[in-house]
């Protein structure tokens, strides 16, 4: 049974979670603060956090690297703050997905298996990934079809199809892909995400798979 962590310090919030997610079929532990979220986590060890970012003794961000200086556990960030700044702050931290109040009843569930389904057993060879039409063997780097990609090409969808459901910064996609010398070099990653619609996806236009979040970042839908 998937463990999911709940931080939040609002008691509604916290019980209509608690509800729907084991209504659903998940072990839920809670915490109203950052230093319960990081007790508690140490503690149990969670398949997932759901972690908000406006928390009475720390700001999340700094839950956020509390966590990641010891597990890579998917953490979805559950928040009020809208705008597009404390998004990329949150997911540059090391947050995997970020979510904003009020949302829909089934829209966290849905992004909890999508960041889930993304961790992979310890030594677990790269699977054979389906982009619509077309299969992509990253243990091979091989892809089906009657076209090619280029090596920068290659290095993008790789870290795309990787972290299925992750939204993943420009930055960190400049940095790991071109190096950081690049990382305000939004253009580069937009005329790639490009080619690479054209190449894989069924109506390029209209993209079901190779997403772009205007201002934020790039995610892999299965």
């Amino acid at each position: 049974m998937t463990r999911v962590l709940v931080v939040d310090d609002d008691p509604q919030i916290v019980r209509a979670l608690r509800i729907n997610l084991r209504a659903r079929g998940y072990e839920v532990d809670t915490a109203p603060d950052g230093a319960g979220a990081l007790h508690a986590a140490a503690g149990h060890h969670p398949d997932l956090v759901v972690l908000d970012l406006g928390l009475p003794d720390m700001e999340g961000a700094e839950v956020i690297a509390g966590l990641r200086g010891w597990t890579a556990v998917p953490i979805i960030v559950l928040s009020g703050r809208a705008g597009s700044a404390d998004k990329v702050a949150a997911l540059d931290a090391g947050a995997d997905d970020y979510v904003t109040k009020p949302f829909g009843v089934d829209e966290l569930p849905a992004r909890t298996r999508a960041v889930t389904r993304r961790v992979q057993p310890a030594g677990e060879q790269a699977p054979v990934v389906t982009v619509g039409a077309v299969e992509v063997n990253l243990a091979e780097r091989s892809i089906s079809g009657d076209f090619r990609l280029t090596p920068t090409e290659w290095q993008l969808l790789e870290h795309l199809l990787r972290h299925p459901g992750k939204l993943i910064t420009q930055r960190e996609l400049l940095h790991d892909v071109w190096g950081p010398q690049y990382q305000t070099e939004t253009n580069y990653l937009r005329q790639y995400m490009a080619r690479l619609r054209r190449k894989l996806e069924a109506d390029p236009a209209r993209p079901r798979h190779l997403l772009t979040e205007p201002g934020m970042g790039h995610r892999f839908r299965p």
